[in-house]
């Protein structure tokens, strides 16, 4: 590892939301005229994005997850968070690509365009070791993490595009399209071997969507959303509950950072929504320069 990767551990960790990231502080009306897209929108992370959209000004937001009950749950968070921004949403299954290209079509038909969409839905079974995995179980954590994240990408790609050709005939940024990854892809740790690889697999996914449409004005990226204390957090072994001290309301401020425009310069890469954005921020031209937070093999000793 070279000494400008090792400074990505010296950045000051960031656990809760903090000004600048802060959708009521430094990026209130960031969001304003957008219309976000957001899977896995029930709870956890997803509820807290879909609320920092509207705090910070989003004309709408379209919610998707499997239970109709929690999405009401959100979409009344999201009225009293902001009553301009208006709401709605659609039980959706992102391994289901019919189920997925049903939902954008209604978001585009209730709200003219998406402008931000964020791959939030994910899943993490039982940690084993593979020889003794279900195929079954092993199999869904792709489905879900991947495919769904696929699925997600390929049927709001067309309206980003249009989205990011309009904003910038604006003068503005638009386009942003949000995978949740996470520090796992970065771990080889016994029986997350299912869970570890789809999330390695995001942030090349990330990367390949960049390649394919970065000339279409797309700004994707990957990131790991902090420890957070969800559902899916709390299926971890015991002794892995200790790194659960971050907020959901950090990645979701960390969203609507990366959706602002103003991290359009880290487009492809991995991030983690710990790393404070002024840090790192200041680090852009050595970032660029030595093409890091990317996936490479490394040969030279």
């Amino acid at each position: 590892m070279s000494s400008i990767e090792n400074q990505f551990l010296d950045l000051k960790p960031q656990h809760d939301v903090y000004d600048a990231i802060d959708p009521q502080g430094a990026l209130k009306g960031s969001a304003t005229d957008k219309v976000v897209f957001i899977s896995g929108a029930s709870r956890g992370i997803g509820q807290a994005t879909a609320v920092a959209f509207a705090a910070a000004g989003a004309k709408a937001v379209f919610l998707t997850a499997r239970s109709e009950e929690a999405l009401k749950e959100t979409k009344a968070k999201v009225q009293t968070a902001n009553p301009d921004t208006a709401c709605a949403y659609a039980v959706c299954d992102v391994t289901d690509a019919a189920q997925v290209e049903k939902a954008v079509a209604a978001c585009v038909a209730a709200f003219g365009s998406i402008d931000v969409a964020d791959a939030n839905a994910g899943y993490l079974g039982p940690w084993v070791k593979i020889g003794e995995s279900d195929p079954a179980g092993w199999w869904l954590n792709w489905e879900v993490n991947v495919k769904g994240a696929y699925h997600v990408i390929r049927y709001t790609l067309p309206h980003l595009q249009e989205s990011a050709a309009k904003c910038a005939a604006d003068g503005r940024s638009g386009g942003h399209l949000i995978l949740l990854s996470s520090i796992g892809a970065q771990f080889l740790l016994p029986g997350a071997s299912d869970y570890q690889t789809a999330k390695h697999a995001v942030n090349r996914l990330c990367e390949f969507v960049q390649s394919d449409h970065g000339d279409d004005g797309i700004k994707c990226f990957a990131i790991h959303p902090g420890g957070v204390t969800t559902e899916l957090g709390r299926s971890m072994p015991d002794n892995m509950h200790q790194y659960l001290n971050d907020t959901p309301a950090l990645a979701a401020g960390f969203i609507v950072w990366l959706s602002s425009g103003q991290a359009d310069w880290a487009k492809g890469r991995y991030l983690s929504a710990t790393w404070d954005i002024t840090e790192l921020s200041a680090m852009k031209d050595a970032i660029l320069t030595n093409d890091l937070l990317v996936n490479r093999l490394r040969a030279k000793l």
